[in-house]
């Protein structure tokens, strides 16, 4: 069965501090990198980010997407049903990146999405590339602004 690859990886420096993401879209010979990076954000926010960017990249939603992600924070979130209850509870007792996960889910309603988790750091060579972009990204000039993050600050 055809499917859509894609894999992810999120970077922060100082966590948090500057940060990006890494994407790579695939299906069948056609690939697309993606990155960008926020001046002042978390890792977990840009492990997210990179799911969400590859999601907001696709123009079909009749196939099924595989995404490969290192972050367990992400794929056990999604793929045992923590942000089932965190949207039940409307994100209660201070959940963190609410509106990430709400961006997450109405965009995931829209396709068949199954989260694998793969070791970071290791011989997967387009995880690997996908923390090249994130840290590119991180490190590179005029970062744009994670609003959501930077809102939650100012609230405190």
């Amino acid at each position: 069965m055809n499917h859509i690859t894609i894999y992810t990886d999120g970077s922060s420096r100082g966590n948090p501090g500057p940060g990006g993401y890494g994407t790579i879209l695939m299906y069948g010979k056609h690939m697309k990198e993606l990155s960008q990076g926020f001046r002042h954000t978390t890792n977990n926010r840009m492990e997210l980010m990179a799911v969400i960017a590859g999601l907001q990249a696709l123009t079909k939603n009749e196939l099924p997407v595989m995404v490969f992600s290192d972050s367990q924070y992400v794929v056990r979130a999604i793929e045992e049903g923590w942000l089932k209850n965190w949207i039940k509870t409307n994100f209660k007792g201070g959940k963190k990146n609410a509106d990430l996960w709400t961006t997450y889910h109405e965009l995931a309603r829209k396709f068949q999405v199954k989260l694998v988790w793969v070791k970071g750091h290791a011989d997967n060579p387009y995880n690997n590339r996908c923390d090249e972009l994130a840290t590119q990204a991180a490190d590179g000039k005029n970062l744009a602004i994670d609003q959501g993050y930077e809102d939650a600050l100012a609230s405190l």
